[in-house]
């Protein structure tokens, strides 16, 4: 599979090779669906906390006597099908939303991203990405100048002057191969790859 290699303008004069046993896999949707909802889950935190019919304030006095009213039974007011009544089955704060996935399925599903990816040219590679200062300023002129608004940048190394300089332009994260989740690869418009990162990555899934 070859990539376009972009320069500082955002023209591509070159490709370069890349693997296809990451780039060249055939789309499994089904595996990706998996892959992106297990990473949604695992990253959700049981939050919501709801009161049993126990915990619930209320009197245990009998509403009204069991014959005679013509109105249904009832012996207290926590019954969960009355108005201020406690859930049947309410949700803890130790509730688990956690799905396992198979390392062998994730790297699968990274490899069938990263390909399709490649297919809709959606993913680029640049020599290096670095900034002798971090400037902010420095990063969105050179990202505007790529033709770049929405981008995942995967590089080998993340530096403190590459990280200061985009924290704070929208849209925009930087990675190392390592961090870069199934999510983020289908959120973004365009992927932009160091030529390192794809030699860790194909250390990584190849």
């Amino acid at each position: 599979m070859d990539l376009k290699l972009l320069n500082d303008q955002g023209q591509s004069d070159a490709t370069v090779s890349a693997p296809d046993t990451i780039f060249g896999r055939d789309f499994n949707e089904a595996l990706v669906h998996q892959v992106v909802i297990a990473y949604q889950a695992n990253a959700r935190a049981g939050n919501r906390a709801q009161k049993d019919r126990e915990q619930v304030k209320h009197s245990t006095k009998k509403p009204w006597r069991q014959k005679g009213t013509g109105r249904a039974r009832a012996g207290m007011t926590s019954s969960p099908i009355w108005r201020g009544g406690g859930r049947a089955f309410p949700n803890s704060p130790e509730e688990n939303f956690s799905q396992k996935v198979n390392k062998k399925m994730y790297r699968a599903g990274i490899r069938s991203i990263l390909s399709q990816l490649a297919r809709e040219g959606r993913i680029a590679v640049v020599d290096a990405f670095t900034f002798d200062t971090p400037k902010t300023k420095l990063a969105a002129s050179k990202l505007k100048a790529m033709g770049l608004d929405s981008v995942l940048i995967i590089t080998d190394t993340v530096d403190e002057n590459t990280y200061l300089a985009t924290r704070n332009l929208p849209n925009v994260a930087v990675v190392e191969p390592r961090y870069a989740d199934p999510l983020s690869l289908v959120h973004y418009k365009k992927v932009l790859i160091t030529k390192a990162a794809i030699a860790q990555f194909e250390e990584m899934l190849g």
